[in-house]
């Protein structure tokens, strides 16, 4: 019953999305002004309402329901051929406060997608995402698929539109390791958000590579945008199987 009402808030929030291609009205309060952005075009110069101002937030229109709804939602992300197509929230205040919550801030075990709070969606060289690998197969689950280098063939890249703007990300890394104890001074894809310096950035992507069982070609570089989504795995205590990709469009 839960795994249900999880997944009909889910469809719900999909439809307050709003379709931009149907150039459909929304109507807010006054203290919200829209934010028209002018794009030239060679058919001429098309103004446009790209996005709304919520006390110098600036939301992309299509995602303005659900911000005004919840401020702690941040984006939507999507892997297509799998059930990954959710919102992400992040509450700077209690880091894992959607691990049991749902969009609505209601009990679930399903919980909601969520951003460590060391993470900076606009700036941080890394966003890193949280989500339940469920046994219905719904939240990261689908996220193993990707221990399949067939699969990874065929879903090389994937979404992640945040409310400052839209991003496709292509997949560098995919690999099965674990929470380690405090005191372990090995490698601990969990603590990397911003480098100090291009070598520490170069190696946090010489470190997901290498612990991937396929070989992956890229070419990342320092500068890039990392996006790095981290599920349970059950292979040892405090398994974890994280997917990690840069970003390559706007």
């Amino acid at each position: 019953m839960e795994s249900k009402k999880s997944e009909d808030t889910v469809d719900g929030l999909k439809d307050m999305v709003i379709d931009e291609s149907q150039d459909e009205e929304i109507v807010f309060d006054s203290m919200y002004p829209e934010v028209v952005v002018a794009t030239e075009t060679d058919a001429g110069v098309i103004e446009e309402i790209k996005y709304i101002n919520f006390d110098g937030t600036l939301v992309q229109k299509k995602y303005a329901r659900l911000y005004k709804y919840n401020p702690d939602f941040v984006g939507w992300i999507k892997i297509e051929d799998t059930d990954i197509d959710y919102p992400v929230m992040q509450s700077m205040y209690e880091e894992e406060y959607y691990i049991y919550r749902d969009y609505d801030k209601q009990s679930s075990s399903a919980g909601t997608l969520f951003v460590d709070t060391s993470s900076d969606i606009v700036m941080s060289d890394n966003i890193l995402i949280y989500g339940h690998n469920m046994h219905t197969g719904k939240m990261f689950h689908d996220l193993l698929e990707y221990e399949d280098e067939e699969f990874y063939k065929n879903h090389k890249t994937f979404t992640f539109n945040t409310i400052h703007g839209d991003g496709t990300y292509q997949v560098i890394a995919a690999f099965r390791t674990r929470i380690y104890e405090v005191d372990y001074t090995g490698f601990k894809y969990y603590q990397f958000f911003d480098a100090a310096n291009e070598e520490e950035f170069m190696d946090y992507v010489k470190n997901c590579v290498s612990m991937t069982p396929y070989t992956i070609e890229n070419d990342v570089e320092y500068g890039d945008k990392l996006l790095t989504l981290s599920t349970c795995a059950y292979h040892t205590t405090n398994g974890r199987f994280v997917v990690v990709a840069k970003k390559i469009e706007e």
